[in-house]
């Protein structure tokens, strides 16, 4: 995938997400299945997982390099990453503290829309002058999937919430 198609892919799939929860009355959105966590959490979850990396891409190439070194292997493919995502939680992978929504309301939820969208309009305003080389060269940590590529962690965060977007369904569809 290029650079061009991922970022679309990571536009159109926080939107499709936006758009779903903003379809959600507020029972639905606040209702947890179980002892999993509600729509309203995983939307707080995802703006957690985001941030990060918006914040990070504002640091200077050269800087990130120094910092979390270089690649020593080519970049996985998309379905590659998903693949390894999906075995780690399998696995019993699980989001550390850092990640960990508290209960969100109802209300809360445009003010996460407007932050999600702005973290990933940074990430791509940020990115916008990185190489395809860039992309496949500079590593970053993941806290579940370990040192990965500036490319795969796209790839991470793109599935990421797809991911939860499908919780979410599967969630609601157990509510009585």
């Amino acid at each position: 995938m290029t650079k061009t198609e991922i970022f679309e892919r990571l536009e159109t799939n926080h939107n499709q997400f936006i758009s779903y929860l903003d379809s959600l009355n507020e029972s639905d959105f606040e209702y947890a299945f179980s002892d999993k966590w509600s729509a309203g959490q995983q939307l707080k979850h995802i703006v957690l997982s985001v941030k990060p990396l918006a914040q990070g891409f504002l640091l200077p190439r050269f800087l990130l390099k120094i910092i979390f070194g270089k690649a020593n292997r080519p970049s996985k493919t998309y379905e590659g990453l998903v693949l390894k995502y999906d075995e780690k939680i399998k696995l019993g992978g699980r989001a550390s503290a850092a990640f960990l929504p508290k209960a969100v309301r109802f209300s809360e939820k445009d003010k996460l829309y407007r932050t999600l969208r702005n973290y990933i309009k940074s990430i791509k305003n940020s990115l916008d002058n990185y190489t395809e080389d860039d992309f496949d060269l500079m590593i970053l940590p993941h806290p579940l999937l370990g040192k990965i590529t500036v490319r795969e962690m796209l790839y991470f965060t793109a599935h990421h919430v797809v991911h939860h977007h499908d919780l979410i369904k599967q969630y609601l569809s157990k509510k009585a």
